[in-house]
């Protein structure tokens, strides 16, 4: 008679026991997104896009700068073009560790990607250009990138044309020119904007969005990894230039700034958006997937140079806040609308 009620006392026991721990689970999970909530307006999405006062956007300068995105004509061999490295199908990056450029000679760093591009305020990882229309001109014209003199370049378009015609559209009484070049493709490469993500749902108040272990990734993200002190804002990007501790000898920004030593061996922070989709990682590619990346930053980083940033040094974190961490960071990817390629002009 007995064993049926202890059998009964100790189920009874178990299910108190159980709604228990997921009572306390609820309410550790409530207390964790009510600690993360107060860092959500630093990632708030823009409502526009921004642009230059000499360079309004508009469906024909959009058009003609994709066409000439996408046009291997811009290179001196005929056969490279913007979008050889910067590939949509890449999160406009191209997959490898280091760029090919002209002679099918490997570059010395990995090229970065151009999405949100139009909020930044300098380009490239040393940040040499100040503006998109600086940028977009930079590759076409260096011998080993696409090795296309820019007087060059304007006497091949101006013999096409329908490229004639697209420039008289898009900025009318200003002609083919450097600087028309630069502005058309500047404003095809405003429009490389990452949608709205798993994550961007979350802050705005879908629970759903994300797991419980992204979720923990983001107060890991601004707490204990001391990741946001870089990556801010809504871009996960401060424009800044750091020494993280990658094994390199590219002085970066340093070799435009040879006087100030905290300058050597520093490169641009890159935005995190899609980032799961723009392996492998670092300035040089050498590093291969985002597990390894939060291990360099766990070690505080791989080389120690006397340039090498103070807010560089080992995090002390456990697996689990690893693995929430890159969890959290796979929350930041899009599903972007796809990239129409142009008809390009003969």
């Amino acid at each position: 008679m007995n064993a049926p009620r202890s059998r009964t006392a100790l189920l009874a026991a178990l299910t108190l026991s159980l709604a228990s721990t997921i009572c306390y689970r609820s309410v550790i999970a409530a207390e964790s997104n009510t600690a993360a909530s107060k860092f959500f307006a630093s990632y708030a999405r823009p409502d526009a896009v921004p642009y230059p006062g000499d360079n309004h956007p508009s469906a024909d300068r959009e058009l003609l700068g994709r066409t000439l995105f996408f046009d291997p004509r811009l290179s001196g061999s005929g056969w490279i073009s913007c979008a050889s490295c910067h590939n949509p199908g890449f999160a406009w990056g191209d997959g490898l560790p280091r760029a090919i450029g002209h002679g099918m000679k490997e570059l010395g760093r990995r090229t970065p990607t151009i999405l949100n591009l139009a909020w930044a305020s300098s380009l490239f990882w040393d940040g040499r250009a100040g503006s998109l229309e600086e940028q977009a001109l930079g590759p076409v014209q260096a011998a080993g990138e696409m090795n296309q003199p820019l007087d060059g370049l304007v006497v091949k378009l101006k013999a096409v044309p329908a490229y004639v015609a697209l420039f008289d559209k898009a900025y009318p009484g200003e002609g083919i020119s450097p600087a028309t070049i630069g502005k058309a493709i500047a404003s095809f490469e405003r429009t490389a904007v990452s949608a709205p993500a798993a994550f961007d749902r979350w802050i705005g108040g879908d629970e759903s969005a994300i797991s419980d272990e992204a979720k923990r990734g983001f107060a890991v993200f601004n707490q204990e990894g001391r990741c946001a002190q870089c990556h801010s804002g809504w871009r996960f990007t401060d424009d800044g230039f750091y020494d993280i501790g990658v094994v390199t000898a590219d002085l970066g920004r340093g070799a435009r700034f040879a006087e100030i030593p905290a300058m050597q061996h520093t490169f641009k922070t890159p935005t995190l958006r899609n980032v799961d989709r723009r392996a492998p990682y670092m300035h040089n590619g050498s590093v291969a997937s985002l597990e390894d990346v939060v291990e360099l930053y766990d070690r505080g980083g791989l080389e120690h140079r006397d340039s090498l940033s103070p807010d560089v040094k080992p995090l002390g974190l456990r697996p689990d806040q690893k693995r929430d961490l890159v969890a959290f960071l796979k929350t930041l990817t899009s599903d972007d609308r796809p990239v129409q390629v142009p008809t390009l002009p003969r």
